[in-house]
C-alpha cells in the first residue's frame, strides 16, 4: 500500500512519455491528404464551399491531421471569417505548438481583424522560433506593416422621381 502512489505516478510519467514519443511519428491518413488536396484545388478555383466540404470530410477521416485545420483556416479567411480562422489556427497550434504556418496565419488573421498588438505577439514568437529572416517572420511583419484592410463606402444620390420602392 505504501508504494501505490509512487507506482501510480511512475505509470503516469511512462504513459505520458510514450504518447509524446508517438506524436512525433504521426502519419496522416492518405484519404485525408487526398481530400485536402481536392479542397485546395476547389479553393484555387474560387469554390469556397466545395473546399470547406472537402476539408471537413478530411477532418472526419483524420481528426489529428494538422494540415486540415490550416486549410479550414485559409478557407475561413477567404470567406472573411477571421474569427473562425483564428480558432482553426489555434487548434493547429494545440497539436503542434511550433507550427510556423499556424502562427503566421493566425497573426495575419489578427491583422485583418484589426488586432495589431496580438499580431505583434505572434511576430515575436516567430522571431524566437525561427529568426528575423525566416520567410514566415518576414511575411507576418509585412502584413503588420500593411495594417488592417481599409473598408470603403460609396455614397449614392437619391433620385427625386422615385414613385415606389
Amino acid at each position: 500500500m505504501r508504494f501505490a502512489p509512487v507506482a501510480a505516478a511512475l505509470s503516469l510519467v511512462l504513459a505520458l512519455q510514450a504518447s509524446i514519443g508517438q506524436a512525433g511519428d504521426y502519419q496522416a491518413d492518405p484519404r485525408a491528404e487526398a481530400l485536402v488536396a481536392q479542397g485546395q484545388t476547389a479553393l484555387e478555383m474560387g469554390e469556397t464551399q466545395t473546399a470547406i466540404d472537402a476539408f471537413e470530410a478530411a477532418l472526419a477521416v483524420d481528426p489529428g491531421y494538422t494540415d486540415v485545420y490550416l486549410a479550414l483556416a485559409g478557407a475561413a479567411r477567404v470567406e472573411g471569417l477571421q474569427g473562425k480562422a483564428i480558432h482553426f489556427y489555434r487548434e493547429a497550434q494545440e497539436r503542434d505548438p511550433e507550427n510556423l504556418a499556424a502562427i503566421t496565419g493566425e497573426g495575419e488573421a489578427l491583422v485583418e481583424k484589426g488586432a495589431l498588438s496580438a499580431a505583434r505577439e505572434n511576430l515575436s514568437r516567430l522571431e524566437t522560433l525561427c529568426g528575423e529572416t525566416c520567410v514566415e517572420t518576414v511575411q507576418l511583419a509585412a502584413a503588420i506593416d500593411r495594417g488592417p484592410p481599409v473598408m470603403t463606402a460609396e455614397a449614392i444620390s437619391v433620385e427625386d422621381d422615385v414613385a415606389q420602392n
